[in-house]
């Protein structure tokens, strides 16, 4: 098993899913008492959020080049970001190491061309839904229509996130407010939803929708420790 890099903090509500769901996912593909052998670099999200929201993302960047790197000296064979925002500067962190990633769009559009789904909805931070890194990798890596919420929708889905969900905040309107958004998606004509915020996943989830749900959380968790086993 490689020794599996998680870039966290990110925010950590969502690294402590990472870490369950890839010891779960060990355990269960290799019996026994057996765990994911890991590092985790965790970082303090208010100063990250700082940057995010000041436009600052070649500082961030440089941040997550660091944390990648030092999980790399730290023995990684394999490095994954537990957030899929900070998905933005993934090239520039898998120039600066020698080991491989696995980028969380990759993972999660594998699951939606196995459903046979060609136009999906997506849920994440202003940053996922509107800028091109993320839309722009399922569109031409994977020829996925991408639908995304209204400009309200979007305010909606963003606030609850920062405001909400990244400080352990689970709120019966809140959820009430992104099922509204999710069945707006639906209308429109997407056939699933990806739910591409790592801390989506902790407020709705399929029982909340009637199509096909695609939580990247768990799917980039699985296919990492997946990734890890492999020869």
């Amino acid at each position: 098993m490689k020794t599996l890099g998680m870039i966290g903090g990110l925010s950590w509500e969502s690294s402590i899913l990472y870490y369950r769901l890839i010891n779960e996912a060990a355990r269960e593909r290799l019996g026994g008492l057996h765990s994911a052998d890991s590092l985790m670099y965790s970082f303090d999200f208010h100063e990250i959020e700082v940057l995010q929201a000041a436009g600052h993302w070649d500082a961030a960047t440089a941040r997550m080049v660091d944390a990648a790197q030092r999980l790399e000296r730290g023995g990684a064979g394999l490095v994954i970001i537990c957030s899929n925002t900070m998905h933005r500067m993934y090239d520039a962190v898998q120039a600066s190491i020698a080991v491989p990633m696995l980028h969380i769009a990759d993972a999660t559009a594998a699951r939606i061309a196995a459903a046979g789904i060609t136009r999906i909805g997506l849920l994440g931070t202003r940053y996922t839904m509107e800028q091109d890194f993320y839309k722009g990798r399922l569109s031409a890596n994977y020829g996925l229509d991408v639908l995304v919420p209204d400009d309200a929708g979007r305010d909606t889905v963003h606030r609850i996130i920062y405001d909400e969900l990244v400080v352990g905040q689970i709120n019966p309107a809140s959820k009430a407010a992104y099922v509204a958004v999710m069945r707006d998606l639906v209308e429109r004509g997407a056939q699933g939803i990806i739910l591409g915020c790592t801390e989506i996943t902790l407020l709705v989830g399929q029982a909340d929708t009637s199509v096909p749900v695609f939580d990247t959380t768990a799917i980039h968790a699985v296919a990492a420790l997946e990734a890890a086993l492999a020869p």
